[in-house]
């Protein structure tokens, strides 16, 4: 723990560093690869929408002797096609049924209270419209999208429309992600699946957000100075917020892995996983397109900029002078190599001259 604390304590100051930026076009490959698999899966495979979304009816029993399994293959052949069924802890099971009417259902239920050994009473029936789950998603999508406009435009007026559109492309590929990997998996769509997509939209921008605001204290006056250029502060931007972005991240994502792991795959309670894996999914996938894609994407929109090109412009003509000259300027001389900034400098990402703040000159010895 303590070599991550120095680490994390060396990233913040810029005294080592990864080229988030200078390597963006694998991180931009890899990203387009999985979401692209994400989409196929979604196209191919389809949702496996829950009896909320698609209509039936759901059968609850008291204790019965028969396995979960064995209930599953009556359901199906009461019904003619397939069941979902769920152990209760009581010893009772819960059994769905899609796509059924008021005396489909009646049938099903005589049927099983025939194959599961009941007694009428011991089993209970509810229908359920599709037209409820219909109203659940039309509200979530109108959610969603009143969000996405809500977060454009206050990123845009607390930081500049180039980091709310890199926002909005990064929550569009983690929520793509998200949906894809339900679709890969098979697991079942709920409500629940709905909650945890809209919950996992904040958990998304947090660490977009932190990275942001490093970004653009770190920014102030660039064009003042030559030796670093917006990609080499966007990085020290990224390195100094790294480990705090994982450390979160991991924080966030033991509780929801014990949900998803422990709780549906151990224990099996199914119905857990409807909102764990989409939390799970999502938080990962949003720490990691804080710093692959929203970041790096907001350096390439702003070094399409004039003022980004002239500085870009005379912090290689420096470095070139320099090089030639044998002599070092601080910044980056390579891929992840970063030299540490004065010692009297601001935080990290910060634009400081060689003699510092105030020029007063520094005793850093190089």
């Amino acid at each position: 723990m303590s070599k991550l604390g120095n680490l994390g304590a060396r990233l913040h100051r810029g005294e080592v560093g990864y080229d988030f930026v200078g390597n963006r076009k694998f991180w931009y490959g890899l990203s387009i690869l999985i979401t692209i698999t994400a989409i196929v899966g979604l196209a191919v495979r389809g949702l496996n929408m829950g009896i909320e979304f698609q209509g039936g009816a759901v059968f609850t029993t008291d204790r019965v002797t028969v396995s979960a399994s064995q209930a599953e293959k009556f359901a199906e052949e009461a019904a003619g096609h397939d069941a979902i069924v769920q152990e209760l802890g009581t010893g009772g099971l819960r059994i769905q049924v899609s796509s059924l009417n008021t005396e489909q259902a009646d049938k099903v239920e005589a049927q099983l209270v025939q194959d599961l050994n009941l007694k009428a009473g011991d089993i209970n029936s509810e229908l359920v419209g599709p037209s409820w789950g219909e109203q659940i998603a039309n509200k979530a999508w109108t959610g969603l999208g009143i969000f996405m406009i809500l977060v454009v435009i206050y990123l845009a007026i607390a930081f500049e429309w180039r980091m709310a559109v890199a926002a909005l492309i990064a929550l569009i590929h983690d929520i793509t992600i998200t949906v894809g990997v339900y679709a890969l998996v098979g697991f079942e769509v709920t409500p629940g699946t709905v909650i945890g997509l809209l919950t996992i939209l904040g958990y998304s921008l947090y660490d977009t957000v932190v990275v942001f605001d490093s970004l653009k204290e770190g920014t102030k006056d660039i064009t003042k100075q030559t030796r670093w250029t917006y990609s080499d502060i966007a990085n020290r931007s990224i390195n100094s917020t790294l480990v705090r972005s994982v450390n979160t991240t991991v924080v966030a994502l033991l509780p929801v892995a014990g949900l998803l792991f422990i709780g549906g795959g151990v224990l099996g309670a199914g119905m857990l996983n409807d909102i764990s894996l989409s939390l799970f999914v999502g938080l990962a996938a949003g720490a990691y397109s804080s710093i692959f894609i929203a970041t790096p994407l907001v350096a390439d929109l702003k070094e399409r900029e004039p003022a980004m090109k002239a500085l870009r412009k005379r912090v290689m003509a420096k470095r070139a002078s320099a090089a030639a000259k044998g002599e070092s300027l601080d910044g980056p001389s390579g891929p992840g190599d970063f030299d540490p900034l004065p010692v009297d400098a601001a935080p990290a990402g910060a634009v400081v001259g060689q003699r510092g703040r105030r020029g007063r000159p520094t005793d850093k010895r190089r």
